[in-house]
C-alpha cells in the first residue's frame, strides 16, 4: 500500500469511525477533524510498523494494523471532543 492508500484509508475510516461512534451526537465534532485523525492515525501506525520492522510496504498484516490504529484515534478524538 503506498501512500495515496493511506490517505484514502485514513480518510474513509474517520468518516466512518466518526459515523458510528455513539457519543458523536452530543459533542458534535466537526467531520473534518476525525477525518485528519483517522489520516494522522493510519499514517503513524504505518510508520511505526516499517520502523520497528513489524511489516514492510505491501505485506497483508498493514492493512489491519493501520486501519485498526486510525479507528483507534478516531473513537478516543471523538470520545474526548463529545465530553467537552
Amino acid at each position: 500500500m503506498n501512500w495515496f492508500g493511506i490517505l484514502v484509508l485514513g480518510a474513509a475510516i474517520g468518516l466512518f469511525g466518526r459515523w458510528l461512534h455513539p457519543m458523536r451526537r452530543t459533542g458534535r465534532p466537526a467531520w473534518w477533524v476525525a477525518v485528519l485523525v483517522g489520516i494522522v492515525g493510519a499514517a503513524a501506525a504505518r510508520m511505526a510498523g516499517n520502523l520497528s520492522g513489524l511489516f514492510y510496504d505491501g505485506e497483508t498484516l498493514e492493512w489491519p494494523v493501520c486501519t485498526g490504529v486510525a479507528f483507534l484515534a478516531v473513537a478516543v478524538t471523538v470520545a474526548l471532543s463529545a465530553r467537552r
